[in-house]
């Protein structure tokens, strides 16, 4: 479900004609949908009313402080992967006591910064961090509340890519020495043990591995409590898929919670949620224009003015997105490769996908853009971020602005024997 409609062959944001929005902030630009997120973040939320539950949204997937802001606003809590997205949460007003600090590469710098903020919990992926956190937080008198994430060794994920719960994926610690860190962890006196941490992978379309790593990760912690260790919390990550195309039919929220409520029930523990694609995943659009439509030697291109610097995921991941024109012709369909301006071959969009008849200048919307776009954007080529824009009702906002070029180059500098 989103907020994107045709009106009289236009496509809308929510009550916005994205005609008139691209000639008032130019091409190619983000648009959020404010009443998507909301709606997805109740959804999520409704399915598990009656526990007791934190939803930490997964910062990475969409970071914009307006959209963290938006989120807060409902409820919502924050999984961070680092110090700027904590900050970023922070700033949006998410409550210290709903922050989960995940990743595996935390430096102690970050570790610190968390520990004055005092976040409800550091998801811990490795011995050395462990030890790392242990020595940190006893120089400040305190005890961190952690959890260790746990490799349950389940493939799941639309993409290699994007599995992160296999043995040989790089996330949380080994099934294997789990309980020989939590041993360890209880003898520490800068750390306490809260509870248990796993996440599998991303987009995930099928309940089946949710389930077998869970069952998996609530038989740890049954072994946890007869070892001593007192566990009160379970982290289930994220990892619900969405629709990216038509026929794609991902679980629904529902379904997922039942089966969890399932797995979970004699644990008696508060359960964490890492949302992140299945919040703002349908909630975004990339919005751009064509340059040039060009004929190729045996394919016709679709040239855009956005490129794989402005949306990643299908140079990353092959992955799939709906292509919409932004005023509907009834001209016949063709088959266009869309591409973008980059100087990489594997800045493309789509191959041989049949829309209708484009033309230079025509207005072209990515869909389901809303995660793992805007915050993934680099700067490659010399080519400014694109603006994020969030749309409520008749209102918009410009929440990331276009830097010019000059912007861009500000912090760079022409070493002095140079001049």
């Amino acid at each position: 479900m989103h907020h994107f409609t045709y009106r009289d062959n236009r496509l809308f944001a929510e009550d916005v004609d994205l005609t008139t929005l691209a000639e008032e902030v130019g091409t190619p630009f983000y648009v959020y949908c404010e009443a998507t997120l909301r709606r997805h973040l109740r959804i999520f939320a409704d399915a598990f009313a009656g526990a007791d539950a934190l939803i930490a949204y997964s910062v990475k997937a969409s970071s914009n402080i307006s959209v963290l802001k938006v989120l807060a606003s409902e409820g919502a809590g924050a999984d961070v992967v680092s110090a700027g997205e904590l900050h970023r949460a922070l700033i949006a007003g998410v409550a210290p006591e709903k922050i989960v600090f995940s990743g595996v590469g935390k430096t102690r710098d970050e570790l610190s910064f968390a520990l004055d903020a005092n976040i409800y919990q550091f998801n811990v992926e490795s011995e050395p961090e462990l030890v790392a956190l242990d020595e940190i937080a006893q120089t400040k008198g305190l005890r961190a509340p952690i959890a260790l994430r746990i490799n349950p060794d389940v493939a799941a994920g639309g993409h290699e890519n994007i599995s992160t719960g296999k043995s040989e994926d790089k996330f949380g610690v080994p099934w294997s020495r789990a309980r020989a860190l939590y041993a360890m962890a209880r003898a520490m006196k800068g750390v306490e043990i809260k509870g248990v941490d796993v996440h599998i992978g991303s987009q995930i379309d099928d309940l089946a591995p949710f389930e077998a790593a869970f069952k998996k990760v609530a038989t740890l912690i049954n072994d946890l409590r007869a070892d001593g260790c007192v566990i009160e919390r379970l982290d289930l990550g994220g990892g619900l898929g969405i629709p990216y195309g038509e026929g794609a039919t991902p679980p629904h929220p529902q379904a997922y919670a039942q089966m969890i409520k399932q797995v979970t029930a004699s644990l008696g523990v508060q359960l964490i949620f890492e949302p992140g694609r299945m919040i703002a995943g349908n909630a975004g659009a990339l919005v751009a224009r064509v340059i040039y439509v060009k004929d190729g030697a045996s394919r016709r291109f679709i040239i855009l003015d956005a490129g794989m610097n402005d949306l990643m995921r299908p140079a990353l991941y092959d992955a799939y997105h709906d292509l919409w024109p932004v005023v509907k012709n009834t001209d016949a369909s063709e088959a266009y490769d869309v591409v973008g301006p980059i100087c990489e071959s594997t800045d493309r969009f789509a191959k041989a996908r049949m829309l209708p008849r484009q033309h230079a200048g025509d207005l072209m919307a990515i869909m389901s853009a809303g995660a793992y776009g805007a915050s993934q954007t680099s700067q490659y080529n010399s080519r400014p971020l694109i603006p994020e824009i969030l749309v409520s009702g008749e209102r918009y906002a410009i929440i990331r602005k276009r830097p010019t070029v000059d912007e861009i180059m500000d912090g760079e500098a022409i070493a002095e024997w140079l001049c």
